[in-house]
């Protein structure tokens, strides 16, 4: 029996957690007469990834996006502490969101493509319905093409990720690990990839999700909310 809680999503604590307290610390609080560029570094890290250890320890479930976001925050903390060469950090940045999208172009050699896991699942969808739509129009094989056309997108969408990631970190952080002012340039990094990345990526992937339902309601005709999940209670 799991008497883990329901994860509910809490994008604006995400937000102050994961980036805006930890873009204050590094820019504000890493100077010499603070706590220095170590310090501000292990502290700043300290709130992302004492965030992501709390939700996956209190919903025990594996999550992979959240693991791979606790490797960012370890490598980020390592290459900082270490004092490496900062390209190491560009390719950091770049690294994790190329993976996500290697793993959605290789998902379409499985018989569950990535989009069709996440959001063609009857958890999201009436998929029943939608099938039987689909059977009765004969416009399976044209579904399963737009389908992968989808995924391809999704993975398109994480190729732009991990080359602006790339680009900014270059751009952006320039001084040696471990002074005070890489620490500010990392929390820069942390702020402006948030509007000049996330912001983006989110919507191109709510285009990529209208872009499932028009498929949907073309080649089936059915609405919104006759598709979705709990429609069917209704």
């Amino acid at each position: 029996m799991n008497n883990a809680p329901t994860h509910k999503p809490r994008p604006m604590v995400d937000l102050v957690v994961s980036i805006v307290i930890p873009a204050f610390v590094l820019m504000k609080l890493s100077g010499e007469n603070d706590l220095g560029a170590s310090g501000g570094l292990i502290v700043a890290l300290s709130f992302p990834l004492g965030w992501g250890l709390f939700e996956l320890v209190k919903y025990r479930k594996f999550n992979f996006i959240a693991l791979l976001g606790l490797a960012n925050v370890l490598l980020t903390g390592g290459i900082g502490l270490l004092e490496l060469d900062t390209k190491w950090l560009a390719i950091k940045e770049a690294a994790i969101p190329a993976a996500i999208g290697l793993a959605v172009l290789g998902s379409t050699f499985t018989s569950s493509p990535l989009v069709k896991a996440l959001l063609f699942n009857p958890s999201v969808m009436d998929v029943e319905k939608i099938n039987q739509q689909l059977h009765m129009r004969n416009s399976m094989a044209a579904f399963e093409s737009r389908l992968m056309k989808a995924t391809y997108l999704v993975a398109g969408s994480f190729a732009f990720s991990a080359t602006m990631n790339f680009i900014l970190a270059k751009w952006i952080v320039t001084s040696p690990a471990g002074t005070p002012e890489f620490n500010e340039q990392l929390g820069q990094l942390t702020l402006y990839s948030y509007p000049m990345i996330a912001l983006p990526s989110t919507i191109m992937m709510m285009g990529i999700f209208y872009y499932l339902w028009r498929t949907i309601h073309d080649l089936t005709g059915l609405k919104l909310e006759e598709v979705l999940a709990n429609s069917s209670s209704k």
